[in-house]
């Protein structure tokens, strides 16, 4: 929208990031059976800007796990609304902490157990 554009009329890689953020700690979330916070995000380059009217598509992935931790590396795609080219905007990898009540960082559940 036009209130998330900078001077030039782009959409601000901030606004970008954070959709980028949201989509990859629903991957997170899921996988950790509960709430997650964003720990780090590493190698965010912006290839492409998105224009006010794109369609913004974002893609996600866990690239690895450790006790606590995961890794989620995230696209972001635009496409024009009257055209059916896409074009990668950006990528990154995020890092999630899987936390418990008291915000402590808690063990991962066994992968089977995320699955269901």
């Amino acid at each position: 929208m036009p209130h998330d554009t900078n001077p030039a009329g782009d959409i601000f890689g901030g606004w970008l990031m954070s959709q980028m953020d949201l989509g990859a700690s629903t991957i997170a979330t899921r996988r950790a059976r509960g709430r997650t916070v964003t720990a780090a995000v590493e190698g965010m380059s912006f290839l492409s800007p998105v224009q006010v009217g794109d369609e913004v598509t974002i893609y996600g992935r866990i690239v690895s796990t450790g006790r606590s931790s995961m890794r989620v590396f995230v696209e972001a795609w635009r496409r024009n609304r009257e055209s059916d080219d896409i074009t990668k905007v950006t990528h990154a990898t995020f890092t999630f902490v899987a936390i418990d009540a008291a915000r402590k960082p808690r063990p991962l559940p066994n992968a089977d157990d995320a699955a269901g």
